[in-house]
């Protein structure tokens, strides 16, 4: 008889490959559970909402743009010299300071004249996450100007200060970066 004394070593490495494969998966969705989803906010409501109707919306603006232009104003701005080899132009952000803000803006048709019966509400939000944001449904109008309530500011980065205004049909919005230094 012939004696068999050769290993053999595949039924191993398929148990091997199979932990493995298990072990890689169980990291993999443990780590993609661990790490956040924020949605994002633009045209000031949920992702889902702007997507469904994302041909009304930009109407609405087309519409608005038109007619009236919006503008913040009274704010100052920061000098970014960083980005001094980049192709696109970068507007500069708005300087916050520790504590209290406030934003006036100026909404008006093409004639320049103010416009004090829209329908405002302003967005003060960070990129990328949704738990700071501060939402202000009415804003007032005063002396031709929007002007929001004082916003308490305290956590140093980007932030984005978001604007809608809505006059009969027609929706506006302005997007403007901002940016609050850390302390030295």
């Amino acid at each position: 008889m012939a004696s068999n004394s050769k290993k053999t070593y595949w039924p191993h490495m398929i148990l091997g490959f199979l932990m493995l494969a298990i072990v890689l998966g169980y990291w993999t969705v443990k780590t993609a559970s661990s790490m956040p989803v924020q949605e994002t906010n633009d045209y000031m409501m949920k992702y889902q909402d702007s997507d469904m109707n994302i041909n009304e919306i930009l109407m609405s603006k087309q519409e608005f743009d038109k007619n009236y232009l919006i503008k913040l104003t009274d704010v100052e701005t920061m000098v970014m010299t960083d980005n001094i080899h980049s192709n696109r132009a970068q507007p500069d952000p708005v300087k916050l300071t520790m504590g209290t803000n406030h934003f006036s803006y100026s909404v008006t048709n093409k004639a320049g004249e103010a416009v004090n019966d829209a329908k405002i509400s302003f967005l003060l939000t960070r990129p990328h996450t949704v738990v700071d944001d501060q939402m202000i449904e009415t804003v007032e109008s005063r002396d031709g100007k929007y002007v929001t309530p004082d916003l308490n500011i305290s956590k140093p980065g980007r932030y984005t200060l978001q604007f809608r205004a809505r006059i009969g049909d027609a929706t506006g919005y302005s997007s403007t970066e901002a940016y609050l230094q850390p302390k030295k």
